[in-house]
């Protein structure tokens, strides 16, 4: 599965005169026609207007938890005649501008801050105005404010602002997010998104760097400075981008939660656990063993046995002092390079005899594991690297029979990590022995790097600290957790842990697991997990579907070597209409109608039983296998959550922790069931659409997704609709305060550790929307389209030549 990367636009408010296109992207605004005279006008019948994003970069500095953000983005009109309007960008929260430039011949234009109370009002005139709710989703946050003079064709703009925050820490975890969910306004992939993060800290040392939503890669100069990295071409952005890192020498476990405001206190939370361990003087690094077994049979010859060589090379020129190693390399026979463990010390001369093998024979895969598991010590951790090009064709080959030697043979404390190389390999071998023994297996495709895969793969487990984990949550009743068992802990790595849990409450965590053959057991306490939804997790909704993806992943792998059942098959269902989650069992969500009553689940589960019925009988070899395993392997261990397939982009939204379907011109919360709820409906930009926001706004979000939506909320289903709604037949009232629980506005007092504003193009002054009704002197004046952070311009991808 392609992994989709996410990235993101601005808010740029542009006008533009288009006739009515009911396929282009969803939420464009029919302006009045435009005064041209003297300047010319677009031709007849107004096409949409495109504006093209030549690069997006972000690059932010985090200096003992101020972050400042810096955003540098072109605009480029491709279009035969010239664009302008307003540029808007919503300020995330407790955020200060510290510099804007929106660049016109090389000279910056003045813009305003609008602080919360101003922007709310300005972003529900525009959406009043343009009959287009995209601007709910930030009606609770600042912003910039700049007319943006006309972009002729063929022409440039330059926007770039900088902006300061100050990141709290909650039991020394730091959250980061920079809003990056644009996709569902975009037609078009971006060109070119980056995203680049420099952490320092002066006092307390860096822990672990996760993000929960993106693919980054992290490098840590020291304890003190991390840097994280994230850059795609070509995407189509649909998820905000969080970062997290932990503080602090002492803490090694950080929680975070969340919990659906629209589900009540009995549906489960959600939880995330961030475990990274600190090497300290009281904390012994464990000394291991390490067993290579290499496949030297004769279809391993070449540059697949070149590679082998080299990667088994570093592995023993990076052994830990204390780690004893062997090596059995197997192919008709087996060749032992000592009939004993080895200490650390010999790895030169083993490096030599590893480079004299050659590749001939057959493949004894039973005898190779079963030499390798006997040598091993059962008091200390031992990694066997098992790796191998092909199936068994020697000695014993029946992969059941193979999997109970090893079960019966192998001590407890054996962890294989199988490497299958190509696409003759037997998924079904390598997965059960790596399922069994707690360790995991790595699929190497045609024309990948076998060595730096190995190499990589190592550094990341040469240093164990912890063996045999094991979490007690107390009181607080979990279920679901992603992975079980929890794997090993090693030095420089970090464990994120997923689940779900009941009943809130404070309880103490208890870690316990195995040191150099002894007992450990670690407790950390007052770790809260909330009874219901709270404002300060809000922004950790991403969680959910990372849980949802490592289930789904681990699901699917329980069907490919146990076999197909109803039940299972019932929860891949279940969680792919929850979490729009494509699965090869959930094709529905590019061929059904939604909303699916029960009866259509039903009949889904039953068809994909047959489905996957079919495919247990297919070869556990091959290169449809060999896909099929790498692909459900990595969303039983995913680091972000699943993409969605290239036919669903355009019909699955999300909007916090929700999913949404587009049925017949309708955005539907996948929880709705029209068998189970009677829907409100609620005229679109009435004046109850407005109390329901300003009284639950925890729907922004789902309310910001068009004109036609169903969302259900405390066991409530609200359906917006055009003039379809009776006069009295809903009229929100809140009940209690907390229904009014909608975030003040911003203080405009700046915290001391940011610096104040120094750009004196930066107003104070409210610069009025442009009203797409009227027009003034001999401009060419547009209705407001939001485009890029809320961008429901079309815009359309550079072509590359």
């Amino acid at each position: 599965m392609k992994r989709n990367a996410l990235a993101f636009l601005f808010t740029l408010i542009i006008a533009v005169t288009i006739a009515t296109n009911p396929a282009a992207a969803d939420g464009i605004i029919i302006p009045q026609p435009p005064i041209c005279d003297p300047r010319p006008c677009p031709p007849q019948p107004f096409p949409v207007a495109q504006l093209e994003i030549r690069y997006h970069h972000v690059t932010v500095e985090i200096n003992d938890q101020v972050a400042t953000t810096h955003v540098d983005q072109v605009f480029y009109n491709p279009n035969d005649w010239q664009i302008e309007g307003t540029y808007i960008f919503p300020i995330p929260r407790e955020a200060v501008v510290t510099d804007f430039s929106l660049w016109i011949d090389g000279k910056p234009v003045p813009g305003t801050v609008l602080r919360a109370d101003e922007a709310r009002q300005t972003y529900e005139q525009i959406v009043r105005s343009l009959r287009d709710p995209a601007l709910l989703e930030y009606i609770d946050r600042d912003a910039v404010q700049a007319s943006i003079f006309p972009i002729p064709p063929g022409g440039e703009r330059k926007i770039e602002l900088t902006y300061s925050q100050v990141l709290t820490a909650e039991n020394g975890l730091v959250k980061y997010i920079y809003p990056l969910n644009t996709e569902k306004f975009s037609v078009e992939p971006l060109d070119n998104v980056s995203v680049s993060v420099e952490i320092h800290s002066s006092d307390e040392p860096i822990r672990s760097v996760y993000s929960p939503s993106h693919s980054v890669s992290v490098d840590r100069e020291s304890d003190h400075e991390v840097s994280a990295g994230y850059e795609e071409n070509d995407v189509r952005p649909d998820t905000d981008f969080t970062l997290y890192y932990s503080l602090g020498a002492g803490q090694a476990l950080h929680l975070v939660t969340y919990r659906d405001p629209g589900l009540g206190a009995d549906h489960p939370g959600y939880f995330m656990l961030l475990l990274a361990p600190q090497i300290e003087a009281s904390m012994e690094v464990l000394p291991k063993d390490i067993i290579l077994i290499l496949d030297r049979s004769g279809s391993m010859d070449g540059e697949k046995f070149l590679q082998a060589q080299k990667a088994l090379g570093y592995i023993l020129n990076h052994l830990n002092p204390d780690d004893t190693f062997n090596i059995v390399a197997f192919s008709t026979g087996i060749q032992m390079y000592r009939h004993e463990m080895q200490p650390a010390s010999a790895a030169a001369d083993a490096v030599d005899w590893v480079n004299r093998l050659s590749a001939q024979g057959s493949t004894d895969i039973n005898r190779a594991l079963l030499e390798a598991a006997a040598i091993a010590n059962p008091s200390r951790p031992a990694y066997l690297i098992f790796l191998t090009d092909g199936l068994p064709t020697e000695g014993v080959v029946e992969s059941q029979q193979i999997l109970d030697n090893i079960s019966v043979n192998a001590p407890e404390n054996i962890r294989i990590f199988s490497f299958g190389v190509g696409y003759d390999v037997d998924t079904y071998l390598l997965d059960s022995l790596s399922q069994r023994h707690r360790g995991m297996t790595t699929y190497v495709l045609p024309g990948d790097a076998l060595d730096e895969i190995l190499s990589q793969f190592y550094a990341k487990i040469s240093t164990p600290v912890l063996t045999d984990l094991a979490l007690d949550f107390g009181d607080v009743v979990i279920s679901d957790v992603h992975p079980d068992p929890i794997p090993d802990l090693f030095a420089g790595s970090q464990i994120v842990i997923l689940g779900r849990y009941q009943r809130g409450g404070t309880t103490t965590i208890g870690l316990s697991g195995k040191q150099a053959g002894k007992d450990v057991d670690i407790h950390y306490h007052e770790y809260v997990f909330p009874q219901g939804f709270s404002r300060t997790s809000a922004d950790n909704a991403v969680i959910t579907r990372l849980w949802a993806t490592r289930k789904i992943g681990n699901l699917l792998n329980q069907i490919r070597l146990s076999g197909p059942d109803l039940e299972t098959i019932d929860q891949i269902i279940e969680l792919s209409i929850r979490y729009g989650i494509v699965t090869p069992y959930t094709s529905y969500l590019i061929t059904e109608e939604a909303p699916l009553s029960v009866l259509d689940r039903e009949r889904i589960s039953k068809d994909a039983l047959q489905e996957a019925q079919r495919a247990a009988s297919a070869p556990s070899y091959g290169e449809n296998a060999v896909h099929e395993a790498a692909d459900q392997g990595a969303l039983a261990a995913a680091d972000a959550p699943a993409e969605k397939l290239k036919e669903a982009v355009e019909i699955v939204r999300y909007a916090d922790a929700r999913t949404f379907l587009f049925v017949d011109g309708v955005w539907v919360d996948t929880i709705y069931d029209p068998e189970q709820f009677k829907t409100i409906k609620i005229d679109f930009l009435s004046k109850d659409y407005f109390n329901l926001l300003a009284s639950k706004p925890t729907l922004a979000s789902a309310l910001a997704l068009g004109g036609r939506v169903i969302v259900v909320a405390d066991g409530v289903a609200y359906e917006i609709v055009t003039g379809e709604a009776s006069a009295g037949e809903y009229s929100w009232q809140p009940t209690t305060d907390e229904d009014l629980d909608y975030p003040a506005p911003q203080s405009t007092n700046i915290d001391p550790r940011i610096s104040p504003p120094v750009v004196t193009e930066i107003s104070n002054e409210d610069e009025p929307i442009v009203n797409p009704r009227t027009s003034s002197g001999g401009l060419c004046v547009y209705g407001l389209v939001p485009l890029a952070f809320i961008p429901l311009i079309y815009f359309r991808k550079r072509s590359r030549k």
